[in-house]
């Protein structure tokens, strides 16, 4: 079992900047790590994803704005957000994939206009 745990999430002005981190509860080296959201009425996306060995990869709308990334010797993933749009208000969710898939509780992002 892990155990995930996000933090960082709150109110924040577009163009503003948060970061949000998942701690786990053990080590995360063999996991892909991956940080969702879901806005309300909607269906969770994925917005970006890390693998073991570092690559990245994001959904369209946030390139250029979000960054993903791990420190395994904190069992730490973050997602580093810039420029906030309205629109990437949403809970947000740490994913550990590998055999088993877990998921963290979320933290809520509200941007305001």
């Amino acid at each position: 079992q892990v155990q995930l745990v996000e933090s960082g999430g709150g109110l924040v002005q577009a163009g503003g900047s948060l970061r949000v981190s998942c701690v786990a509860s053990r080590s995360i080296f063999f996991y892909r790590m991956a940080w969702y959201r879901q806005a309300p009425g909607k269906q969770r996306e994925l917005v970006a994803r890390i693998t073991r060995d570092g690559s990245t990869n994001y959904t369209e709308s946030v390139k250029g704005r979000f960054t993903i990334s791990r420190e395994n010797a904190k069992n730490t993933v973050y997602l580093q957000m810039n420029n906030l749009k309205p629109e990437d208000t949403a809970t947000y969710y740490c994913n550990a994939m590998g055999a088993v898939e877990y998921w963290g509780k979320g933290t809520l992002v509200t941007v305001s206009s």
